[in-house]
């Protein structure tokens, strides 16, 4: 059987930690959108959000490309604020026969996101979150 995790929260929350983690020292690949925007070979993280739809084609793109080489899990860490956020992933999913599953992290550790994002901000992603408990 083949998975698709999901892990979604606020910036600071652990995605990334905790996705890392979960791969076993990268038995299985992990992807984020913050995978466009950081260097590979130096490690920078530069945003730019008026290309934050190219991350997101590429983040999807780099899972479906995982799914045709038939890894066993695969994850992908983003904010996924809204459900149609996560749409395209279940898609894929669907279409390469992968059970989804989906991750809630919060931020019980304290953490400060590494994105320099204001409070204000965090705030407003905080109020968009919806979460399907049945």
């Amino acid at each position: 059987m083949k998975h698709l995790i999901i892990i979604r929260g606020l910036p600071g929350a652990g995605k990334t930690t905790l996705a890392n983690l979960l791969a076993e020292n990268n038995k299985y690949p992990v992807f984020s959108i913050d995978d466009y925007f950081t260097n590979s070979e130096t490690g920078a993280y530069h945003f730019d959000f008026s290309k934050n739809h190219l991350a997101y084609k590429a983040c999807e793109q780099s899972v479906e490309q995982a799914m045709q080489n038939h890894a066993i899990k695969i994850f992908v860490h983003i904010v996924f604020s809204y459900k149609w956020e996560m749409e395209p992933y279940f898609a894929l999913a669907q279409k390469y026969n992968y059970t989804v599953h989906v991750i809630m992290v919060e931020n019980y550790h304290g953490n400060k996101n590494t994105h320099q994002i204001s409070n204000e901000q965090m705030q407003k992603m905080a109020e968009k979150f919806k979460v399907k408990l049945m």
